[in-house]
């Protein structure tokens, strides 16, 4: 028998069907003089609307009563609008603009991980596609209700897995700090679950508010102090999943020889082989003590290179970030500080057991940093960039209100090969949309940082034109076809989903490929989980 939960967080937040937030914020001072100044072109902008109903489902009663049998399960217009996909600018577009291709015909929502393979048996004996859905916030179309064509040509039947009702703390270690939660946990919930006793996970990436851990481990995530904590696939102790042919229970050892690890097919591969329902994770003492830091750099280049040298050297900043030049400047703007700002500038967080602890680390990290020419410039833009660090998304919802397209990208290569990714990726997002008569504002920072090497991170802003899906989508693919040719990941920690899944194939060859077909043949012979996402199909099939 299953022991119960420790502790149940109360019901989480969700973002509302068509954005990041219900009310748009407004915008930063100085953000529409900045849109004027740089971007080139008219906006065209592309409000919010009232939902359209949505067609009925296709479930008969019969498969209807099955799932409820099972768990509770929604075929009701709001619950499958909530779950129309993710939070990508072309997924809010589609919906501003009606464009919504699936809705799922259900929404099932298990609260155990039995429930979980009760479901899946459901789907499996008819051939129905399950998506699991954990917070929504997939911006590489991970999580669409999307089960493609069968046999006959016509649309799948597809059910969204709801995970949100398995949030719960299952299982507390406080001696070898590890923490056991159900997938459907959310960021601040299992911090507020952690802090009653102390603790943190120190998982905090841009989708915090909302995502869930069998997401971040689902998606291989990695937070905005990864330096400090390390990246989610690095926390991750224990996993266990439900699949249409058994389940797994994965990981009794910090480390072991016995064979492959197999949690590591699971971490990263977004649902399609099967569902995680439990995670159990590294966990730490909250730290007692922290301090920040900034500091400007002549150009980027020296920035990266003072990076660099501090990561080879293992000093550990908990956060540590460098923008571009042009990054700098509009954040500079944006927050009101150090406005004549030139250059490149970096922060970072510093945690420590006291106060002299994240002091001296952010002592070492300034004697490194001056070596590399660069500037001190206090606390004030760290404590700026921490204030707003979770607000980035919403603003979306705002700027596609006044005609003006945000979106970001990402990627990570080596030290030696950065300045070469950077600079034709930037070359190709503005050379693809300067092609459709919009002049935009590419800005790149990094966040991730390795002894080998670095994630690069791009936002990039430009005027909406009058077909603002086809103009992002152009872009993207330039800017996906010069990440593969100059050697980068195609993805750091956004995943694969169906953006990246055509260029998968690129970085793992066909024998990788392969091989993911082989497990994913093994425990889902119906390819009823997460169809279109991941795992690129045969040699001449549709893409």
């Amino acid at each position: 028998m299953p022991h119960p939960p420790l502790a149940v967080p109360a019901p989480a937040p969700r973002p509302p069907w068509d954005g990041w937030s219900e009310d748009a914020p407004s915008l930063p001072a100085g953000a529409r003089a900045i849109a004027a100044a740089l971007l080139r072109g008219t906006p065209h902008p592309v409000p919010r609307r009232a939902p359209a109903p949505l067609p009925p489902t296709r479930l008969d009663e019969e498969t209807v009563a099955a799932l409820a049998a099972v768990t509770e399960v929604a075929i009701d217009d709001e619950a499958r609008r909530m779950h129309l996909g993710g939070k990508s600018t072309i997924d809010l577009l589609r919906r501003r603009l009606n464009r919504d291709e699936a809705a799922p015909d259900a929404v099932a929502r298990p609260a155990t991980h039995d429930e979980v393979g009760a479901v899946l048996r459901v789907c499996d004996e008819r051939g129905i596609a399950v998506v699991p859905f954990g917070g929504g916030t997939s911006v590489v179309g991970g999580v669409d209700p999307d089960g493609g064509i069968d046999g006959a040509g016509a649309r799948r039947l597809a059910v969204t897995l709801d995970l949100s009702r398995t949030a719960a703390l299952l299982a507390l270690d406080e001696t070898s700090l590890v923490a056991g939660f159900g997938a459907g946990t959310t960021g601040p919930q299992a911090e507020d679950l952690l802090g009653a006793h102390g603790l943190t996970l120190g998982h905090f990436p841009q989708s915090f508010a909302y995502a869930t851990l069998g997401g971040f481990a689902a998606t291989r995530s990695s937070g905005q102090a990864s330096r400090g904590y390390g990246r989610f696939d690095d926390l991750v102790q224990r996993l266990r999943v439900a699949t249409p042919t058994g389940d797994l229970d994965l990981g009794r050892a910090p480390a072991s020889a016995a064979g492959p690890d197999l949690r590591e097919l699971f971490l990263g591969s977004e649902g399609t082989l099967g569902v995680i329902t439990e995670v159990s994770v590294a966990v730490r003492r909250r730290p007692a003590a922290t301090v920040y830091g900034a500091w400007s750099f002549p150009d980027f280049a020296s920035g990266a290179d003072a990076v660099r040298a501090l990561t080879q050297r293992g000093i550990r900043p908990t956060v540590v970030r460098l923008s571009d030049e042009t990054e700098t400047r509009v954040n500079a703007a944006l927050g009101g500080h150090l406005t004549r700002l030139r250059g490149s500038l970096a922060v970072a967080t510093f945690e420590g057991e006291t106060a002299a602890d994240a002091t001296s680390l952010r002592a070492r990290t300034d004697q490194v940093f001056r070596a590399h020419s660069a500037r001190s410039r206090g606390e004030d833009p760290a404590l700026s960039w921490e204030r707003g660090r979770f607000s980035s998304p919403a603003l979306r919802d705002t700027l596609l209100g006044i005609g003006v397209l945000a979106e970001t990208l990402e990627t990570a290569t080596t030290w030696a090969n950065l300045p070469t990714l950077k600079a034709v990726v930037t070359t190709a997002l503005i050379d693809a949309l300067a092609a459709v008569g919009t002049k935009p504002v590419v800005m790149c920072h990094i966040s991730h940082v390795y002894p080998a090497g670095a994630s690069l991170y791009f936002t990039v802003v430009a005027a909406l034109s009058t077909d603002p899906i086809a103009q992002w989508t152009g872009a993207k693919q330039a800017a996906s076809l010069a990440i593969v040719a100059a050697g980068g990941t195609i993805t750091h920690h956004h995943a694969v989903g169906r953006d990246h899944r055509a260029h998968l194939r690129a970085e793992i060859g066909e024998a990788g490929v392969r091989v993911l077909r082989a497990v994913k043949d093994a425990v889902d012979p119906h390819s009823i989980l997460n169809p279109g996402v991941l795992i690129p199909p045969p040699p001449g099939d549709a893409p």
